[in-house]
């Protein structure tokens, strides 16, 4: 039924990785069912069956950049629409068996981001140490966990998953770090407007057409609608073919970004609207504050000059 709140939901998992961690700030996941998918394409493939009502899959990460599989599936296949977003702060930990000294450490078990992510923390306190690449987060505390590796860099909730003893905390080299997770669903009505909103797009470009990528752009600038993401990917048709994911402030219903909507359509080859949803925002209440539109492009002025035009029409002229 439409409006129905998800119960069923499906992350990219395996289990104890920041993929969980994410899913499980979403209130309804809570009370829920969680499942671990193998990876993205499965994640959102269960979505498109019926098999589940929604999916958590990483969109971004303030280091390592746009998740390209992620943007891949979003542009292919049956639409998805994200209704949700989640940004996690990336605090990885190194964890070990009970009774494991940081000196004894000889291998330290990592998926290649995380250990990219922790160079600095390792080149000082384990430079001796062997690092081996596993697929996940939640594979190296596995692996850590059963002795096949001495230590393992994980996410906190993986440790405590595994029950392993957390050596060192917050050993990522940027402190700052955050990764983006989108929570996707079959189409349906988005969420209605807070007044702090992101809307998502996918738009493919005329190729024949001079100037087609700034044509875009101009559609969003002339309305005030503030462009916060722009990531290409190629499409596969032939070199130098891109499809573009835009980020913009505002919600599809507001009257500023329908207008930008209606003039995308007519200037681009092809426009998928990956959802409007409320902007993120962190267990203290703070979010990032929006930029305001240009004097003469705020949501206000544009119903001032529809109802000016109205009155026109109708033969007002006072």
């Amino acid at each position: 039924m439409p409006g129905t709140p998800p119960t069923r939901f499906v992350y990219l998992g395996p289990e104890g990785t920041f993929a969980e961690q994410a899913l499980r700030t979403v209130p309804a996941a809570e009370h829920g069912t969680r499942t671990p998918a193998r990876s993205v394409g499965e994640a959102l493939e269960s979505v498109r069956s019926g098999d589940a009502d929604a999916a958590l899959v990483p969109l971004e990460n303030s280091i390592g950049g746009a998740v390209g599989v992620t943007l891949d599936e979003l542009a292919e296949g049956e639409p998805l629409v994200i209704t949700r977003e989640v940004i996690l702060p990336v605090e990885f930990v190194l964890g070990a068996r009970q009774g494991t000294s940081l000196t004894a450490i000889r291998s330290v078990a990592a998926h290649p981001q995380a250990s990219t992510q922790c160079r600095g923390w390792l080149r000082t306190y384990l430079p001796d140490a062997v690092v081996v690449d596993v697929l996940s987060n939640g594979a190296a505390a596995a692996g850590a966990a059963g002795g096949e590796y001495d230590s393992a860099i994980c996410a906190p909730i993986g440790a405590a998953r595994h029950r392993l003893t957390v050596l060192a905390d917050k050993i990522a080299d940027h402190a700052d770090a955050v990764t983006r997770f989108a929570l996707l669903s079959r189409p349906g009505p988005p969420p209605p407007p807070t007044g702090d909103d992101v809307t998502s797009l996918a738009v493919y470009i005329a190729h024949d057409r001079v100037g087609a990528l700034l044509s875009v752009l101009m559609e969003l600038a002339v309305r005030g609608v503030n462009l916060t993401r722009i990531e290409s990917r190629p499409t596969g048709e032939a070199l130098g073919r891109y499809v573009f994911f835009l980020d913009c402030t505002g919600h599809v219903a507001d009257v500023r970004l329908g207008e930008a909507l209606r003039g995308l359509r007519r200037v681009c080859a092809d426009v998928r609207f990956l959802g409007s949803y409320p902007r993120h925002r962190w267990a203290d209440g703070a979010a990032e504050r929006p930029v305001p539109a240009p004097a003469g492009l705020s949501d206000a002025d544009y119903a001032d000059a529809a109802a000016w035009l109205a009155r026109l029409r109708a033969g007002e002229l006072s």
